[in-house]
């Protein structure tokens, strides 16, 4: 009988924790490597560019890939002949290994999971609880899997029951249209299909944690359904011309993983959960010898990408630039952006809309007129930095507080990642104003950019206060120009077109 001790549990979750938030799986590496190679989109290769680049400096650094490092998900299936030497239970022990990881002081990680989701929803501090399945097997050894998803890509989630005679590739198109660039493509879906409406969610997470194939599959051939099924998805949802971070070009996903279960005969649920380019997972196994031990990737298998701003990017003074001069930009230009930049994310927003609706002024310091403000939540500083790792969040979910920012506050622009919906391009015509994105998965390489950084405000919301950047040639895309002209709606229907003239290309 395998005796696990709690100890070795308790660190093997926390060193794979503090693993994967600053190496990709080298799965991911190579399938990314092989996309940029092939991309022909100079705007998605540039992301991709940036992606690859900021993955190397986060491996040879040792800090977060991502500023969102995610909520954690373990697959834990224990032996039945195993015997615990513990105190804790599983979930307990997953918790504290997580609490360790997130607090760990040599690379702190961003708390981002709030308690009381449907009230307060207040920062637990220490990004616990996990989300734990356990399962009982044959076997004397304990196998993890574990995963630190983030929130852009969760939240892109969907699923539904479909009819018996329902198309699914049709359903699945339609639904990644849908999702947009706010899960930060290019990525990897997985897909459940079967069981029950719960059990097919659960499949399509579990298929998350599955290596990327996609290149050995389509060289060998399909050899049943799935497989099938999986390569006309992945041909035809890179059709859709989408890309990296929605620009428009010919990656948007990497791989397409599926998993099925029997069913009941008058259902088909089907989930969608896509992988973002923070990919982050690993997989471990305890068989009582010690904690878990993880072997580094070598910084020479890392494809050889050194990102670099392109020479005629357009470089802007935030602390002088006027709205003349906004209303010369164009969707899809390079920026770089340099002066004090302002931060806000939903919490903040939530809060200054309803200050000003009670007439309140806003905290002293907090004023927006002329500014620009950035849609992101960063990492705590380590070992001299200015701030931590301080990637976009997605812009579409500060839509709805848009035309009361410009309207009452004299804000002249916004930086996030993601397209905005109709109600912010119209309040964004309407005031003249611009929307940019930064890269999302480039969170490192961002931060490079801020030299400064000090919360001025809200400082209860912990990685949701508002925060002044100084920033130095912080590179950007024009996403909405002032004309309301989006580039997710021009890059994409651009690429769509061309893709039907481009042979098919392996990536």
């Amino acid at each position: 009988m395998t005796v696990i001790r709690q100890q070795d549990f308790i660190d093997s979750v926390a060193d794979a924790l503090q693993f994967i938030s600053y190496y990709h799986p080298a799965d991911f590496i190579q399938a990314l490597s092989r996309a940029y190679r092939a991309e022909q989109s100079p705007a998605a290769k540039d992301a991709m560019a940036q992606i690859l680049t900021n993955s190397r400096m986060c491996a040879a650094g040792h800090r977060p890939i991502c500023q969102d490092t995610g909520i954690v998900v373990a697959f834990v299936k224990v032996g039945m002949q195993v015997q615990w030497d513990a105190t804790l239970d599983v979930l307990e022990m997953v918790n504290e290994g997580v609490r360790r990881a997130y607090l760990n002081p040599d690379n702190v990680l961003r708390a981002s999971i709030v308690s009381d989701p449907a009230g307060a929803r207040k920062n637990t501090r220490d990004n616990t609880p996990a989300v734990v399945h356990v399962e009982l097997v044959q076997g004397d050894k304990v196998e993890v899997r574990i995963a630190a998803k983030g929130g852009g890509s969760e939240n892109k989630a969907v699923m539904k029951m479909l009819n018996p005679g329902d198309d699914i590739v049709e359903w699945v198109l339609q639904s990644v249209q849908g999702m947009g660039a706010g899960w930060c493509p290019p990525g990897m879906l997985g897909i459940g299909i079967g069981g029950t409406a719960e059990k097919a969610v659960l499949l399509a997470k579990e298929s998350l944690m599955q290596t990327m194939d996609m290149t050995e599959l389509k060289a060998r051939g399909a050899q049943n359904r799935l497989e099938e099924l999986r390569i006309e998805l992945f041909n035809k949802i890179n059709a859709l011309g989408i890309g990296a971070q929605g620009l428009g070009g010919l990656a948007t996903v990497l791989d397409v993983k599926i998993l099925d279960y029997p069913t009941h005969a008058a259902s088909k649920p089907v989930a969608i959960i896509p992988n973002c380019a923070a990919t982050r997972h690993i997989h471990f196994e305890l068989d009582g010898a010690g904690p878990a031990e993880f072997t580094p990737p070598k910084l020479e298998d890392y494809p050889d990408v050194h990102w670099q701003p392109a020479q005629d990017a357009l470089r802007v003074n935030l602390d002088t630039v006027t709205r003349e001069q906004i209303s010369q930009w164009q969707p899809g230009d390079t920026v770089l952006l340099s002066g004090k930049l302002l931060t806000g994310r939903d919490a903040a927003h939530k809060r200054i809309v309803e200050m000003l609706a009670r007439g309140e002024k806003l905290p002293e310091g907090v004023d927006f007129n002329g500014r620009f403000i950035y849609y992101v939540g960063p990492v705590d500083p380590v070992q001299g930095e200015a701030v931590g790792p301080a990637g976009p969040t997605t812009a579409t979910r500060m839509d709805k507080y848009t035309e009361v920012m410009l309207a009452q506050t004299g804000l002249m622009g916004m930086v996030g990642k993601a397209e905005r919906g109709k109600i912010a391009i119209e309040a964004i015509k309407k005031h003249a104003a611009v929307s940019l994105i930064a890269v999302g998965g480039a969170a490192y390489l961002v931060s490079r950019a801020i030299r400064s950084a000090k919360v001025i405000a809200f400082a209860d919301l912990g990685m949701e206060a508002i925060y002044e950047f100084e920033v130095e040639d912080m590179p950007v895309t024009v996403a909405v120009d002032t004309q309301g002209r989006s580039i997710h709606d021009i890059g994409p229907a651009e690429w769509r077109k061309r893709i039907g003239m481009i042979p098919v290309i392996s990536i």
